[in-house]
């Protein structure tokens, strides 16, 4: 499909945002919806029990608000009542502490011919200068173009591809893209990573805490989405879950065997050596990971990340099996607010 200029085909798009309790965040995400090229899509606000004004932020933006009060909100949820009141053929999801690029729609959808259900593009953290972990997440979000198994949370969809899987699966707190990917690319479509800015994303990061809290709930939704097809035909997450488990109790073994071996023996070589052990890791990740385009100091810090994220998404793929076996189920976990 080819985009003429002045074709108006934004007009065959709705953009979905959700939010809960985003402030300022809301504002600039819904400003960048209308700045968008050809900015004839509809606009669709979906809130999630928020207690900060944002209803009424979104309806002096001119979308059309579903204002939801559930007692388990997820962001499946949200997306699922948003894209089903849609009345365009593609919509456009985004989060609501996101801006949507200028030209990401009109030049996406040219992508969107043949098998091809659904378009991503990058996304980049706004502010990677504001906190150690907000610049090297930005990161995690870097991606190599080309067809992947899955996108983010930010993607231009078929409406077609969300009426035959269903949508997202609510039950999940996280973790629900890959997982509708999945069944999307059972039924023969394509998942397409273009080389093109997408979003800017203000993750708002500034503590351990945070970070840690996360990284938890990307464990969770790992475990979580791993066990649904534990006994399929088609196992997924499973070799994901099995290394996150293997990688963090050796990186806490090792560590507690040096720091014991040092206190037992009174010398530093035990816990040297393991820390030595820990920086040949780090460089050798910075190294694999130099593609991604950063500087040497991110590279490094990256590298530490890769290796301590470890810890706290294996506790989070703990806490979800803790819940099973008791029959409970987690709720939504925010970081922000730590």
């Amino acid at each position: 499909m080819s985009v003429p200029a002045g074709s108006g085909l934004a007009g065959l798009v709705s953009v979905v945002i959700i939010g809960r309790n985003e402030g300022e965040r809301l504002q600039r995400c819904l400003a960048s919806v209308q700045a968008m090229e050809w900015a004839e899509a509809e606009m669709i606000y979906v809130d999630s029990g928020s207690g900060d004004g944002s209803v009424a932020v979104a309806e002096e933006f001119g979308a059309r608000v579903v204002a939801l009060q559930p007692e388990r909100p997820t962001a499946a949820l949200a997306r699922n009542a948003g894209w089903k009141i849609a009345r365009r053929e593609f919509v456009l999801f985004l989060d609501g502490d996101t801006v949507v690029a200028p030209g990401f729609v009109v030049g996406a959808m040219g992508e969107l011919c043949g098998r091809v259900g659904v378009v991503w593009g990058h996304r980049r953290e706004m502010h990677p200068e504001a906190s150690v972990y907000n610049r090297v997440l930005d990161l995690d979000w870097v991606y190599r173009a080309g067809v992947t198994e899955f996108c983010g949370g930010d993607a231009l969809f078929r409406r077609e591809v969300l009426e035959a899987t269903g949508g997202f699966d609510e039950t999940l707190i996280a973790g629900e893209e890959p997982e509708l990917c999945r069944r999307i690319r059972g039924l023969g479509w394509t998942i397409l990573h273009v080389d093109r800015a997408m979003t800017g994303h203000d993750l708002g990061v500034m503590r351990f805490g945070q970070y840690w809290r996360r990284a938890t709930r990307a464990g969770h939704a790992y475990a979580e989405v791993s066990a649904r097809f534990e006994r399929s035909a088609a196992p997924f997450w499973e070799d994901e879950v099995r290394r996150n488990r293997n990688r963090a109790l050796t990186l806490v073994g090792v560590a507690g065997v040096g720091v014991l071996a040092s206190l037992g023996g009174r010398s530093w070589w035990p816990a040297g050596l393991v820390a030595a052990g820990f920086g040949a890791l780090v460089v050798r990740t910075a190294w694999k990971a130099r593609w991604k385009g950063a500087g040497w100091g991110t590279l490094l810090l990256y590298g530490v990340h890769s290796h301590v994220q470890q810890v706290p998404i294996f506790v989070g793929q703990m806490q979800f099996r803790r819940n099973r076996r008791l029959g409970m189920r987690a709720g939504l976990v925010e970081y922000k607010r730590v």
